[in-house]
């Protein structure tokens, strides 16, 4: 972590480009940092995509996570869309892992290995 000299020295708004970027520095509107995160989150992954069965912080009630999908972010949100979608439940997309509620393990495997993802179930 930066000292609080360092945390304080930076420019926050320019007359020229308003508002800046903490991270990179360019106006907000041209802000590089999600891309950024975005690609090397991308390059981090392995090409497998894990799917488990988690109840642990939900009060005894059970979704599956799917991990590990090499998709950009935008892209991520209509996959779980049409996943949730397809197995009629609800669910969410936090910190690039897609949670379905519910045990629809077998099911989503079928349905990404049809979309060409190589899938593994993970855990128990």
């Amino acid at each position: 972590m930066a000292s609080l000299s360092d945390q304080l020295t930076g420019l926050v708004y320019s007359t020229e480009k308003g508002n800046l970027c903490p991270g990179c520095g360019e106006a907000v509107a041209e802000c590089r940092c999600a891309d950024q995160a975005d690609q090397a989150r991308l390059a981090g992954l392995d090409g497998v995509v894990r799917i488990r069965r988690e109840t642990s912080g939900r009060k005894g009630k059970g979704v599956t996570t799917i991990s590990g999908v090499a998709l950009p972010e935008a892209e991520l949100k209509q996959l779980a869309a049409k996943l949730k979608k397809s197995c009629g439940t609800g669910g969410a997309l936090k910190e690039s892992v897609i949670e379905i509620q519910g045990d629809h393990r077998e099911k989503l495997r079928s349905l990404l290995e049809k979309e060409g993802f190589t899938v593994k179930l993970a855990g128990g």
